[in-house]
C-alpha cells in the first residue's frame, strides 16, 4: 500500500497566490532561489496531518500579503488503495476548516488517511536547545503513530493552566484542585504511555534496519525526580505537590517537564556533545526509523518534508538517503535552491521549480 498526494493547489498561501503541483507518487525535488517559497509548499503539505504544521503558525499567518483574504489547499491523497479529496481553508483569519471527501471533517480525521513526517533546519539544533523542543518533536513523533494524542494534551495542558491559575492565586482550598488533577491525572499518563510507545517504535525500527545513518539511543528524563507512569500515582503526586507549587507558582511534576534524551549509540556520546554532523545524521536516523514504523503500524510510509536537507549532507550521506527513502517508498518532499542537488535521485523523482514570483511549474524529471 502507499501514500502520496497526486495533486495539490496553494491559493493565496503564504507566497502562492495561485499555484498547483501534479504528483505521480515518486519524491518530489523542489529547487528555486532563497525565498521563492519552496518552504511554503512543505508547510501547505504538512497541514494534512493533525497539529499546526512545520511552522506551528496560526491560520492568519498563512494568508497571502498583503491582501489577507483568507487562504486555501485542495489535495488529492492516495490512501492506502483508497483516493481521496481533502480541502483545508482559513476565511478571515479563522481557525483553519477540514473537508474530506466533500464532508466537513475534524482535524484528527486526518489522520486517518495521511501521515507527515518533517525535518527542517530549525530543528539542526534539536540536541542542544532547552528541553520544549525536544518535547515538541517527541509528541511530533507520537502524533503519527497516535493521533488522538494532540486531543489528549490539549486537554492536558487546558486543565494545567487552570490548576497555575489557582496556584498564582495562592487558593489553598483543596476542592479546587481536585477536578483539575484528576483530569491532568489522566490525560498525563495517556501522554506518558504515548511517548514510551512511540519510543520503542523507534527502537525496534533502528534495530530492525542496516543503514548509512547512526542509530540514536533515546530515553526519557524528568525534569525533577520521577514521575509516576499511572493515573492515581500522578494525582497524588499532584496532591503532594500543591505546596511547593504554590511557592513557585506553577505545576512541577507532569509530562510537561519530561525531557528527550539521546545517545549516538556506536560511540556512547550524548547527542548533545555530537559534532554539527553527527547531530543531522541522528536525526535523519530518527525521521527514516519513524517512517519505517509507520510503513508497518499504518500500512503504507508516510509522506516525508525535508526542507534543505541536501545541502547539510555529504555527498555520499545524500545519496544514503535518496536511496532509503526511495527503497522505503514514501513519498518526500524535499527543497534545494538547485536540481544539481537531487542529481543522484535521476528519473526515481519529479522536480518542481519554485520561481521567485511564487509561481510553481513542474519541469521534466532527470
Amino acid at each position: 500500500m502507499a501514500l502520496f498526494l497526486t495533486r495539490l493547489s496553494l491559493s493565496h498561501f503564504r507566497s502562492h497566490r495561485r499555484s498547483a503541483i501534479t504528483c505521480d507518487g515518486r519524491p518530489v525535488a523542489i529547487h528555486g532561489p532563497n525565498g521563492a517559497g519552496k518552504t511554503n509548499v512543505l508547510e501547505a503539505v504538512s497541514l494534512f496531518s493533525p497539529g499546526r504544521g512545520l511552522r506551528r503558525a496560526s491560520a492568519e499567518e498563512m494568508a497571502r500579503r498583503p491582501e489577507s483574504l483568507g487562504w486555501k489547499l485542495t489535495g488529492l491523497v492516495e490512501s492506502l488503495g483508497q483516493m481521496h479529496e481533502v480541502e483545508i481553508w482559513s476565511e478571515g483569519g479563522a481557525a483553519r476548516q477540514v473537508r474530506i471527501d466533500g464532508k466537513a471533517a475534524s482535524q484528527l480525521a486526518l489522520g486517518r488517511i495521511a501521515r507527515v513526517l518533517w525535518l527542517i533546519p530549525s530543528m539542526d539544533r534539536l540536541w542542544i536547545e532547552g528541553a520544549e523542543g525536544r518535547r515538541r518533536f517527541l509528541d511530533r513523533t507520537v502524533l503519527s503513530f497516535e493521533p488522538g494524542h494532540g486531543e489528549v494534551s490539549i486537554a492536558y495542558e487546558k486543565a494545567m493552566r487552570e490548576r497555575n491559575r489557582l496556584l498564582k492565586d495562592q487558593v489553598r482550598d483543596p476542592h479546587w484542585y481536585r477536578a483539575l488533577e484528576a483530569q491532568m491525572a489522566e490525560a498525563g499518563a495517556s501522554i506518558h504511555a504515548n511517548r514510551v510507545m512511540a519510543l520503542r517504535e523507534l527502537a525496534a525500527a533502528q534495530a530492525a534496519a542496516e543503514t548509512a545513518f547512526p542509530v540514536a539511543d533515546l530515553r526519557l528524563e524528568q525534569g525533577e525526580g520521577e514521575m509516576p507512569e499511572d493515573a492515581e500515582g500522578l494525582r497524588q503526586a499532584l496532591e503532594a505537590g500543591r505546596g511547593r507549587d504554590m511557592a513557585a507558582g506553577r505545576t512541577l511534576n507532569g509530562p510537561h517537564r519530561t525531557d528527550l534524551i539521546g545517545t549516538f549509540a556506536a560511540k556512547g556520546v550524548p547527542a548533545k556533545d555530537s559534532s554539527t554532523g553527527e547531530q543531522k545524521a541522528l536525526l535523519v536516523s530518527l525521521i527514516l526509523a519513524n517512517a519505517r514504523a509507520l510503513a508497518q503500524s499504518f500500512g503504507a510510509p508516510p509522506l516525508l518534508l525535508l526542507d534543505e536537507v541536501a545541502a547539510h549532507l555529504d555527498a555520499g550521506r545524500r545519496a544514503a538517503l535518496f536511496d532509503e527513502i526511495v527503497a522505503l517508498g514514501a513519498q518526500a518532499w524535499m527543497t534545494g535552491t538547485g536540481p544539481e542537488l537531487f542529481d543522484t535521485l535521476g528519473d526515481r523523482a519529479q522536480y518542481v521549480e519554485v520561481t521567485e514570483s511564487g509561481g510553481v511549474s513542474e519541469i521534466a524529471g532527470g
